[in-house]
């Protein structure tokens, strides 16, 4: 352990600060010196430095004005957490951005280590825009092999029994890693396959179901979103002086038919009403994006919760920016549900106009940056503020395994306000209400919330676990107060890590072990929990692109339009034609099978890849006792999934809610909470 050493030094001994053994306090401050580097220069392949920068390599603008992205954080207009420093030399065209190149600069000891390359998923990921990408561009538009457009859902489902005739040589291309070939399977012959997502291994029609659509809003892969109607017409947060008015065209009228007698204050006040509210996050930015070939709409959705306590939706906004301008406010129509003729297909649109905005806004900022992006100014700050000695460190460190370098990859290749805890997440979504007298001090809106349910279950269990090991080593607060390292950590996090947001009020002060314990809970929550809760049910809901579109390229056909005609004559073929093309349907399929997937070596939540991680038998036997209530969880969430009384559970597409099982297999398995970011 000399001065300079690159090896990384580790103590498995457990030491506050103060208590450091004389003879380790030198190294012990060296090791965290050697981390924090001088913030200058090019970090080279052998640096174990960790430091702080913006998001200012997600564009090219050296390949024109088309490759340009702003930069995210650092500004008001743009507020974001930080990502590791690379030093990379800045662009010739705008030196605010950081160059981009194939290899992103990781502290040696985030690197993968733990399996060969070939078996990474995350490589699987470079592989599909370096290799897939092109070959199916070359089937589909340079050799005309098949058409990108899907003729019918039949067609669609066609993917996974049948696949789709490739050209010879095309799959050895597009396959050369044994991921690929997993996706790939060409069955000895020249056929892209995709294996059947869950969604329609019960049913093919059955994603078609207002049920379904709804349900999918509590146990899909974006079930943090949803929040209870507490006034009526839902009102914008966008700024007037702006955007002016956009308060919701929803009426009375369109409602109270369907609230079962009441009216829209009694089903307000009986808790009845929910909203799915895309309006806001998608408004600002539609002018931009319909003046390319994507057309889509802002959207609100209000549903009500019925006698067998699943969810009917109502009533559907589209809108878009005013056409005068955006001091005007917006232009919008209101869609009710409807069985039959073509009223069915325009209503089977508005939902998929829906979904849109979902699948966006899931993608951009329920997965990416509530999880990945948030966690990782954690990982910075942790390894140069918190020695390896210290019992935080130890703790969070599991919680931090491959998450720089699946960021790095996701940065080549694809903070909000504190109330990330899921109790006050719920609360503040008007999903529950506090309720002294139930376990988790909250009481769900919605019973058979099978998110929420199983969540409230592995959130009190990491909240126990952690307050058993804070305990262990901060017997008072002014312990917690005096722990030089562990306040170094926290101002490093508020004011670097997510400096934009450093003078909101909300964030702890770090001065009792509550707060500790609250904030290492969130951590790991985050980490685990809700990154398997939005992460591995992509592919089984959305491998199906009827059932979860990702772009809309034409707006609601108007009567008396030849796509009105269509969608009278074709409706298959018009809604085929108004969601995800082939080409990017094939794409997407192949990115989210890998990010839906296990890898072989995951470790999960309630399991360390060292059994003797630390020398504390008391901190052991906490861990211990951890990971049998996990196992106890695992089989309470089992027997719910056998209860029929909760419909939600398993909707019409007959698919259990597994997604919060700790454990799983490798593969694609729709369960299982690893202990990181790792995909």
């Amino acid at each position: 352990m000399g001065k300079g050493s690159l090896e990384k030094q580790l103590f498995w001994k457990t030491y506050l600060p103060s208590e450091t053994p004389a003879p380790l306090v030198h190294y012990r401050e060296e090791e965290l010196n050697n981390l924090r580097g001088d913030g200058t220069g090019e970090r080279k392949e052998w640096d174990r430095i960790y430091d702080y920068d913006v998001y200012n390599d997600l564009g090219n603008p050296d390949q024109g004005e088309n490759h340009a992205r702003p930069v995210l954080g650092g500004s008001d207009t743009y507020p974001y957490p930080r990502r590791g420093r690379t030093g990379r030399k800045p662009t010739r065209k705008d030196p605010k951005s950081e160059s981009r190149s194939d290899s992103v600069y990781l502290p040696r000891d985030e690197a993968f280590g733990h399996l060969k390359s070939s078996d990474f998923l995350t490589y699987g990921l470079k592989a599909v825009s370096q290799n897939v990408v092109p070959a199916l561009e070359s089937v589909i538009f340079d050799l005309n092999f098949t058409p990108n457009e899907f003729d019918s859902f039949e067609e669609v489902h066609g993917l996974y029994e049948g696949g789709i005739k490739l050209p010879t040589d095309v799959l050895s291309k597009i396959s050369p890693l044994p991921v690929l070939k997993e996706i790939f399977r060409t069955d000895g012959e020249q056929f892209l396959k995709y294996p059947p997502p869950k969604v329609i291994q019960v049913s093919k029609s059955a994603w078609m179901t207002d049920e379904e659509f709804a349900r999918e809003m509590l146990a899909g892969v974006n079930p943090n979103v949803i929040s209870r109607l507490e006034e009526f017409p839902p009102r914008s947060k966008l700024d007037s002086k702006v955007y002016g008015d956009h308060t919701s065209k929803i009426t009375k009228e369109h409602l109270e038919p369907n609230l079962e007698g009441l009216t829209v204050e009694e089903a307000i006040q009986n808790k009845k009403l929910f909203l799915l509210d895309h309006h806001d996050s998608i408004m600002p930015y539609l002018r931009r994006i319909n003046s390319t070939p994507t057309k889509a709409y802002a959207t609100r959705t209000i549903l009500f919760l019925n006698n067998s306590n699943t969810l009917k939706p109502l009533a559907i906004e589209l809108s878009l920016p005013h056409p005068e301008g955006d001091e005007h406010g917006f232009v919008s129509h209101v869609y009710q549900p409807a069985l039959e003729g073509v009223d069915s297909t325009i209503w089977l649109l508005a939902k998929a106009y829906v979904i849109v905005n979902d699948s966006c806004y899931h993608q951009l900022v329920s997965h990416w940056l509530n999880t990945h992006a948030v966690v990782e100014p954690f990982v910075i700050a942790t390894n140069r503020q918190l020695s390896d000695l210290h019992p935080i460190y130890k703790l969070l460190y599991p919680h931090y395994r491959d998450t720089m370098n699946i960021n790095s990859l996701a940065r080549l290749s694809l903070v909000n306000d504190g109330e990330q805890a899921l109790p006050a997440d719920l609360l503040k979504r008007g999903m529950a209400v506090e309720d002294p007298t139930s376990p988790h001090g909250i009481k769900l809106v919605v019973e058979d919330y099978p998110y929420a349910v199983d969540g409230l279950e592995i959130w009190a269990a990491i909240k126990t676990w952690v307050q058993d090991y804070v305990s262990l080593y901060y017997t008072t607060d002014d312990t917690l107060r005096q722990d030089s390292e562990l306040q170094a950590w926290w101002k490093e996090l508020v004011e670097v890590g997510h400096g934009d947001k450093k003078h909101e009020a909300w964030w702890p002060k770090m001065q009792t072990r509550e707060e500790l314990i609250q904030v290492c809970s969130i951590v790991i929550w985050i980490a685990s929990a809700l990154h398997a809760a939005v992460n591995f049910g992509q592919y089984s809901y959305g491998g199906l692109i009827l059932n979860r579109p990702t772009l809309s390229r034409r707006f609601m056909p108007e009567k008396g339009s030849p796509e009105y005609n269509e969608l009278v004559k074709s409706p298959q073929k018009a809604y085929l034609k108004t969601i995800t093309p082939k080409f990017q349907t094939l794409i997407d399929l192949s990115v989210i099978e890998i990010l839906s997937r296990h890898a072989s070596d995951e470790l999960y939540l309630g399991e360390r890849d060292n059994p003797n991680w630390t020398s504390d038998t008391r901190a052991l036997q906490a861990f211990k006792k951890f990971g049998n209530k996990l196992a106890e969880i695992e089989k309470k969430l089992a027997q719910r999934n056998n209860d029929e009384n909760l419909r939600n559970r398993h909707g019409p597409v007959q698919m259990p809610y597994t997604l919060l099982y700790p454990s799983s297999e490798e593969g694609l398995t729709f369960r299982g909470i690893p202990n990181s970011i790792s995909i």
